[in-house]
């Protein structure tokens, strides 16, 4: 049985003080929760504050991105190193935002999947298609394309300790949601996938998240789906109040 997981992606979002306030809330709300593993991804100039104050709690400090390389001439970049530095755990991949806006490839967050591998981070690689590419029937080509280019090179040994998020891009931050079993379906895809690329252990093992404005309404029907194991959440994250909700939907899964 795999245990779910619930991770908050604050993005570009939060002052020092309001950083504090949620995790100060949050740490509080969640004492008493069992059986869900819980991560906080704050901006980078708060990971630290973040780490300090969740040393010893439930809740695991994450990055939303990391270089490839461990130091240089690398103007604003913050290699795994740092983020271990600044007490990380986990550290999120290949969003859809960093693909779009920013222009990563797959070849490039491979990159960084290996290098978060390598200095003991625990990635979370994210897939998604965008709303033409699903009108198109190309959502499985698209998944795949981006799967096996992430994971290229990424051993059996290894696979385990990723997680992956599957976020539709036409759900985020747009208040659309796949629905439940629409979900499962791209979730079930992905996980076939691992247990080719790998094996049945691999694929039983590795958990798979669904990102895509969750929210507390919606949370048990997605991860209660038989391959969805918890959710990367984004603007329903940045209240301690609506996160804590999701957190404590995933725990009666």
């Amino acid at each position: 049985m795999r245990r779910p997981y619930v991770v908050g992606n604050w993005k570009m979002n939060t002052d020092s003080e309001e950083a504090r306030e949620i995790l100060n809330s949050l740490r509080e709300k969640v004492k008493d929760i069992e059986g869900v593993d819980i991560g906080v991804c704050p901006p980078f100039p708060y990971l630290m504050v973040a780490s300090e104050l969740l040393k010893g709690t439930k809740i695991a400090t994450g990055a939303q991105n990391m270089s490839w390389e461990d130091k240089g001439a690398f103007t604003g970049e913050v290699s795994a190193l740092m983020l271990k530095d600044a007490g990380c755990e986990i550290v999120i991949l290949g969003h859809s935002e960093r693909r779009k806006i920013f222009g990563e490839g797959d070849s490039l967050i491979n990159n960084k999947v290996k290098k978060a591998l390598e200095k003991g981070l625990r990635p979370i690689l994210c897939v998604g298609e965008t709303l033409d590419e699903r009108e198109r029937g190309k959502t499985e080509e698209v998944i795949e394309s981006q799967i096996s280019g992430c994971l290229e090179g990424i051993s059996r040994s290894k696979i385990e300790e990723i997680t992956i998020a599957y976020e539709p891009v036409w759900a985020i931050g747009t208040g659309k949601t796949a629905t439940p079993e629409l979900a499962q379906s791209v979730h079930s895809f992905i996980r076939r996938w691992i247990e080719n690329k790998y094996d049945s252990s691999s694929a039983e093992n590795i958990r798979i998240l669904y990102g895509g404005s969750v929210k507390p309404d919606n949370a048990y029907s997605l991860i209660a789906m038989q391959d969805i194991d918890g959710a990367l959440v984004g603007g329903a994250s940045l209240s301690a109040d609506s996160f804590y909700e999701i957190i404590k939907e995933a725990s009666r899964v």
